[in-house]
């Protein structure tokens, strides 16, 4: 699924287009490429400081976040390179805690883009070119890389041995970016995405890891083990144990004293950040404290992630009372994460809007139970599931359900607003549609 990014401000919109136009478009896996573009920038990539490298299918963004947070707690500037953004593309590349302004931004795009005019690089190798170069210039203590999509042949795995790699939680999305099976790949899908995901696993580089079921935790381990890299990993080597809305860390080695209050909401939310804390345990360096770690975490946001949405334009649409909740979740994985959020909830009524590539009975499945009404929308400039085909899909599954396909988000909360009893909203289904919202409700990450 290409990347689609736009800007307010000229200097930046026209490397944009440049990148548009030079772009073949699409997700290419590999390492050559951005090999060779590194290495015609002075190899940016080798000049970073300590870094934390972070993979998974999904809560890897909001493991970046847990790590920036408590890092910042500990009073350390931190880089951070994340995708995709949700309204703005300077959201994917943090420095020293701010976001990247226009002006910088638009000339790390033009150097970059100026050297890789004949190597059809893809729109996130030359973004993540670009994050490099301003990592490697501009002072900091810390640099946390999320990985953008599988692992071993992504973009940023052009990396030396990171300080520390994470892995979050795995479950089966992009099965088109999949290997078909060979000798020594898993032929299993969730095992072959966990062998991708370990593949950025380097030697000696210790790995930090969510629990995950005995077959795919062998691969994982696996991959370690030929690494001779230290296995930290839930369950077996620290744990989250949940005391309503908040937490304690535990490890045989030494745990987090206190309980640790996270601002996300969700037990998955507390897994991500029980993951960073792994991933802090295992840094060379000063570790953060036990009050920095729980400043941290209650300081982490990552917005469209069980999102309560702010007095905004589309907020003021509802009666008063009603919430709207915005969640970009978007395959079974992440249904799975949303159903354990709302289990026990009233039930909601539903906003959603999927990529036409998306599992998207697979991803309501987990939480069809908490379906008080179902609203379909299109994605705008992306393929997606019709609206009217979505709900077909929806009453067929789920069985007689109170469905609606709209034009647009703003349609579809008029219509809840028009037919429904009072009721929180949830908008899910999509990255891509959460950026829609939260420009619209004039939310725009900080």
């Amino acid at each position: 699924m290409p990347d689609h990014a736009h800007s307010s401000d000229p200097a930046v919109q026209t490397q944009l287009d440049r990148l548009a136009a030079l772009s073949p478009g699409r997700d290419i896996l590999g390492l050559e490429r951005i090999g060779e573009l590194c290495a015609r920038i002075g190899n940016p990539q080798h000049q970073l400081p300590r870094v934390f490298h972070v993979a998974g299918t999904n809560g890897k963004g909001s493991t970046c976040t847990y790590l920036r947070a408590i890092l910042e707690a500990q009073g350390r500037r931190v880089h951070s390179y994340t995708s995709p953004h949700l309204v703005r593309f300077n959201e994917r590349i943090r420095l020293a805690g701010e976001l990247i302004d226009d002006a910088l931004l638009a000339a790390l795009l033009e150097e970059v883009l100026d050297e890789a005019a004949d190597l059809q690089a893809s729109f996130f190798e030359v973004t993540t070119a670009a994050a490099f170069l301003a990592f490697a210039r501009i002072p900091a203590d810390d640099c946390i890389i999320e990985v953008g999509l599988g692992g071993r042949l992504d973009a940023t795995n052009v990396i030396p041995a990171p300080a520390v790699a994470g892995i979050a939680s795995l479950g089966i999305d992009h099965e088109a970016f999949l290997l078909a099976p060979e000798d020594g790949v898993p032929s299993d899908p969730a095992a072959r995405i966990a062998w991708e995901k370990a593949g950025i696993i380097k030697s000696g580089t210790p790995v930090a890891t969510l629990a995950y079921p005995p077959h795919v935790r062998k691969v994982v381990a696996a991959k370690a083990a030929a690494m001779d890299a230290t296995l930290f990993s839930e369950g077996e080597g620290w744990t989250v144990e949940p005391e309503g809305e908040a937490f304690r860390w535990a490890a045989k080695t030494r745990a987090v004293e206190g309980l640790l209050r996270p601002r996300m909401a969700g037990a998955h939310q507390m897994r991500n950040a029980g993951l960073a804390i792994a991933m802090l345990r295992l840094a060379l360096g000063p570790q953060p404290s036990d009050a920095e770690m729980a400043r941290g975490v209650a300081a982490a946001f990552w917005p469209g992630r069980m999102q309560r949405l702010g007095d905004g334009a589309l907020a003021q649409m509802l009666p008063q009372g009603s919430a709207i909740w915005l969640d970009g979740g978007h395959n079974p994985d992440a249904g799975v994460a949303l159903g354990a959020a709302l289990r026990g909830q009233p039930p909601l009524h539903i906003l959603c809007g999927l990529l036409k590539n998306k599992d998207a009975i697979g991803f309501l499945r987990p939480f069809a139970d908490r379906i008080a009404s179902f609203q379909a929308v299109p994605i705008p400039g992306h393929e997606h599931h019709d609206p009217a085909d979505l709900c077909r899909e929806v009453q067929a599954a789920f069985g007689p359900l109170d469905v609606e396909p709209c034009t647009d988000v703003a349609a579809a909360l008029r219509h809840i607003a028009a037919q429904r009893p009072r009721g929180d909203v949830l908008i899910c289904g999509s990255l891509y549609l959460a950026g829609v919202v939260l420009d619209l409700n004039r939310e725009w990450p900080v």
